[in-house]
């Protein structure tokens, strides 16, 4: 208890001091206060919710909306349409041609309303329009003003579709993620009420404290702290000591999460809960089926989670919470405050790396809490490439580039016809292929081809710099881009503008290699893509040496430090955009050339490789 108590004044100062210091940014504030029942027949469940507002920003607020996703999964919703129109619909969600949202019973659709609504006392209209719900304000919220809005709510279960619902194919009972009425986010753009139509969210930072009751028999994992260990059991009391036993067939869960926004929880009741105390962590808790097919991966997986917590929490910056759960349920995995949901039956490597990638989000995404309907590359190509990395590590998967793959996907993209901007809203994008690459592996590459533009470790020092800089708060593109340009001293506005705002390509190559004397060759480089980058180039002479060549960037204002250092290098002169090639001479003083090659490191994502090695012929 003094230990939950310590992590929620700790984390509410750091909140309060953090917004004391960066006056010109403001961020608005909510603490819910929720009661819930569930009733696991017929799984549906009410609840009362009070919801205190902070209004942090100038504007006065005469509307509020909150967001009601489980209204998605009934026929007819926009999720439902949107999964039979487009080309690509998602497998999970769409089997013989046909979309399993449109084929619910009302026993099996989800839903979530409010029966009430009041604002300090005094009764509200609200209108529901699909998963929003639009609600005009009693009394305007003045700017620095907090109201009190006090919800009656009831929902249902949906039968498990997509991340939150009830009996998934692998027996879970209760996966509940966006289950309740979230108040949408206002920030400096104003409001974002986005329908639930396929993906990601935006949610409001504060403070949760939540009392969930239902069937005893069932064990809870999730968000938060649980205040009653000693009252509930079920693997959370003091090891050694007793439960003090509760009369009747339900018991009360009470939960508080401390600077989160969100909170999610799962029930099931055949989970197996097992904990593991992270040197120097947080204490990590495990609930799974008890099936013996999956209970040796979950086993095994324990201490590579614990290797993965220090491992993000050393190259990103140390995890603020006391605790994280890892649970299964849900489909695939998705990231949730203090918490993951994830399938269950994987082979071990698979385990690892969906669990991986879901703690990684808990920094991109649950701490660093960026817009993901509008920059989802920020949080899932951000989590993909410090997930490869850490695979790489803990798993001794020895790549000298963790990151191919990403690389790969993109240019597939990229030289498809089929490649929208980064700054597409995630729902808006035509294919569900093209989203998921732009977000995951385009993401992913912004920062390992950024180590390519600033050098390895200058984007490490990004990271945690942009880590300690903007969490807890909602940071933007722009904001990595500053942190890259303040650590690394170069400009980077146009590296920010061609690779998320547009979709220009990279393609360099290697137009000649032309012997001028008998010590000078000239090496002639051409830009046939629109987006420009620095250039490294290796020489390979016949006898075996090396050594590379630098043309930086005109525009980057700067050179980086020699990537290569166990090589001589030379820094030639800028290469400015507008001009489609460049040429230097190389004094190979009697060697003959044997090769040239662009990018040796294989970082830069240029979509045709082929015209990057020149070779000498025989």
């Amino acid at each position: 208890m003094r230990k939950s108590l310590f992590a929620l004044s700790f984390i509410s100062l750091f909140f309060l001091s953090a917004k004391a210091q960066n006056k010109g940014y403001w961020q608005q504030e909510v603490d819910y206060t929720m009661d819930v029942f569930m009733d696991v027949e017929n799984y549906q469940y009410s609840g009362t919710q009070k919801l205190v507002y902070t209004n942090n920003s100038p504007d006065e607020l005469n509307k509020v909306y909150y967001h009601l996703y489980f209204n998605a999964f009934q026929p007819g919703s926009e999720m439902d349409v949107r999964l039979q129109n487009i080309a690509d619909p998602d497998g999970r969600m769409f089997v013989d041609g046909k979309s399993r949202i449109a084929s619910l019973s009302p026993e099996e659709i989800g839903f979530l309303h409010a029966v009430s609504l009041k604002q300090d006392g005094e009764t509200l209209s609200f209108n529901e329009e699909g998963t929003v719900l639009v609600v005009t304000l009693a009394k305007p919220l003045a700017p620095g003003a907090k109201t009190t809005l006090e919800m009656e709510f009831k929902g249902q279960v949906p039968v498990q579709i997509r991340r939150s619902g009830r009996n998934n194919k692998e027996g879970v009972a209760l996966s509940m993620s966006q289950w309740y009425p979230k108040l949408a986010e206002y920030d400096f753009e104003g409001w974002h009420a986005d329908p639930y139509i396929a993906r990601e969210f935006h949610g409001v930072w504060g403070n949760f404290d939540v009392k969930i009751t239902l069937n005893k028999k069932y064990t809870i994992g999730g968000s938060g702290y649980l205040q009653n260990p000693q009252e509930i059991g079920h693997g959370y009391e003091a090891k050694g000591s007793k439960v003090k036993k509760q009369k009747g067939k339900t018991l009360t869960w009470h939960f508080k999460a401390p600077m989160v926004h969100d909170f999610t929880w799962a029930a099931d009741p055949e989970y197996i809960h097992d904990t593991l105390q992270v040197d120097g962590g947080p204490l990590l808790h495990f609930l799974y089926k008890d099936n013996d097919e999956i209970k040796e991966n979950w086993k095994n997986l324990q201490p590579k989670a614990a290797e993965t917590m220090q491992f993000f929490s050393k190259n990103i910056g140390k995890y603020p919470y006391n605790q994280y759960s890892i649970i299964q349920g849900g489909d695939g995995g998705m990231e949730y405050a203090m918490a993951t949901l994830i399938t269950g039956e994987r082979k071990f490597g698979s385990l690892v790396g969906v669990t991986v990638h879901e703690m990684a989000h808990s920094w991109f995404q649950h701490i660093l809490a960026t817009n993901e309907s509008k920059h989802e590359w920020m949080d899932e190509g951000f989590t993909t490439f410090i997930s490869s990395l850490c695979m790489n590590q803990i798993m001794n998967q020895a790549k000298e580039n963790p990151f191919e793959g990403t690389y790969n996907g993109y240019i597939k993209l990229a030289t498809s016809g089929k490649e929208q901007p980064q700054t597409t809203h995630a729902d808006r994008y035509d294919l569900n292929f093209a989203y998921g690459i732009s977000a995951y592996s385009k993401g992913s590459i912004f920062l390992s081809q950024l180590g390519y533009v600033i050098g390895q470790d200058k984007l490490m020092q990004t990271i945690r710099k942009y880590y300690e800089d903007f969490k807890f708060k909602h940071p933007i593109p722009n904001d990595i881009k500053r942190t890259a340009e303040k650590i690394s001293g170069f400009e980077l506005d146009w590296y920010l503008t061609d690779w998320t705002q547009t979709t220009n390509t990279i393609d360099y190559g290697i137009k000649s290699v032309e012997k001028e004397s008998d010590t000078t060759t000239k090496i002639t480089l051409e830009r046939i893509g629109l987006m420009p980058m620095p250039q490294d180039i290796m020489v390979i002479y016949n006898d075996g040496s090396q050594e590379t060549f630098y043309v930086p960037l005109q525009i980057m204002r700067g050179e980086k430090e020699n990537p290569y250092p166990q090589l001589k290098r030379t820094v030639l002169k800028d290469w400015a955009w507008a001009y489609p090639t460049y040429s230097f001479n190389v004094s190979s003083s009697g060697k003959t050339i044997k090769a040239v090659v662009i990018d040796p490191s294989q970082l830069m994502a240029d979509i045709d490789s082929n015209n990057n090695v020149w070779q000498a012929t025989e």
